[in-house]
């Protein structure tokens, strides 16, 4: 493959380049139901189908869980899925993930990050995201509109692939870049994109004619053997993300990894995140290396399976880690990614100074200001755990 596909410079918000690369992917059915801060791209899809540009299937549902549920039944029969949702709409759609993947169902998801109630919140957290990720869904994060377009597609391609046949979600921060206008590239139309994604070649679709069991009744005689096989899928799918990645970079001149890296290479310390507030972080990072601190950034395209050799290779030798969630897990030693973190450091035998930052829950900014009191946290060896931008004192 080569740069020779023609593609435009246009304006879309996150909601809108997703719309525009489920359409270039050709997909065959749309299974939708409304929530904010989703509800854009399934109306823009909508649009698509009914104005001729798209020739798919547009199902209405009633639910969350019949979205899902629908989907799941499209993609069993063989047709190029599609279908979004947020917060309480994937809790509700939450019986219906497990079985996706059990089913090995290549279903593609586009998740606009909202905070779970109570109370009632339609802005960003990645709760979300965090409660899916032990369902058995590869999941991608993207940090601009660009990437929302491109790892849609991408996802596409990872999902159907004979040796992975497992279901992605795509994860763009809610209103921040569902709504939010960015420049972008995206291909003209699903020729275009063609030669990178050439149509689903089902393996074992639903047929009347020949027909398969599927979700039987396994006890204990073989549901461990099930989930076995189900776990060593998502393991082995990264070498196929890898390789997708590298023949998305030649294809579109948009280079992808699991994870990206700046000034980490002689870094005394490391932030780690998902998601739009990277941009935030490496602004701050280069303001420092001025100012001639040593801080370096890494962030996670890739969330699962989750990155470890990536990650450790990533942080180099830095003293100081700390990990940014926007969410956390009650009860637990930290928040979701941090407690993914701690273990790939812990099962080296690597011991730095982790510090697990709490931060824009509920859409709450970020800020310059709240960047540098997240490092000079870092410094302090009694503190672990650090709320950042609560009103009040933060406390660790």
């Amino acid at each position: 493959m080569s740069v020779t596909i023609r593609q435009v410079r246009t304006g879309l918000n996150g909601d809108e380049a997703v719309a525009y690369a489920v359409l270039h992917a050709d997909v065959d059915v749309i299974s939708a139901y409304p929530i904010t801060p989703q509800t854009i791209i399934v109306e823009r899809l909508s649009e698509f189908v009914h104005n001729g540009e798209l020739d798919a299937e547009f199902i209405p549902v009633e639910s969350e869980h019949s979205a899902l549920s629908a989907a799941l039944g499209a993609s069993l029969a063989g047709a190029r899925v599609f279908t979004a949702t947020a917060s309480q709409g994937l809790a509700l759609m939450y019986e219906v993930l497990y079985i996706t993947s059990s089913l090995r169902a290549p279903v593609v998801m586009a998740i606009g990050n909202r905070a779970f109630s109570a109370p009632i919140n339609i802005h960003c957290s990645h709760d979300d995201a965090y409660a899916a990720r032990d369902a058995g869904w590869i999941q991608f994060f993207a940090e601009t509109v660009q990437e929302a377009y491109d790892l849609t597609i991408i996802a596409y391609r990872v999902s159907e692939d004979e040796r992975v046949l497992l279901p992605s979600i795509v994860n763009l921060d809610g209103f921040i870049l569902t709504h939010s206008v960015e420049p972008l590239h995206i291909f003209r139309d699903s020729k275009d994109v063609s030669e990178f994604l050439p149509q689903r070649r089902p393996v074992n679709p639903i047929d009347p004619d020949n027909p398969i069991t599927y979700g039987p009744l396994a006890l204990q005689n073989y549901y461990m053997e099930i989930k076995r096989q189900q776990a060593e899928a998502i393991y082995s799918s990264k070498k196929v993300i890898n390789e997708v990645f590298e023949e998305y970079g030649e294809f579109s001149g948009r280079d992808y990894s699991p994870v990206k890296s700046l000034y980490t290479e002689d870094a005394d310390t490391v932030f780690i995140l998902l998601g739009s507030t990277a941009g935030t972080m490496r602004y701050m990072v280069k303001k420092w290396r001025r100012e001639g601190r040593k801080v370096g950034v890494v962030s996670l395209t890739l969330y699962r399976p989750f990155p470890e050799e990536e990650l450790i290779e990533s942080v180099g030798d830095a003293e100081n880690i700390i990990v940014m969630d926007r969410s956390f897990s009650y009860g637990s030693p930290g928040g979701q990614l941090y407690m993914d973190v701690a273990a790939t450091f812990m099962k080296r035998g690597l011991n730095p100074h982790l510090v697990n930052v709490i931060y824009g829950l509920g859409g709450r900014d970020f800020t310059p200001e709240d960047a540098e009191k997240a490092l000079e946290m870092a410094s302090k060896t009694d503190v672990d755990i650090v709320w950042i931008g609560v009103r009040g004192d933060n406390y660790g």
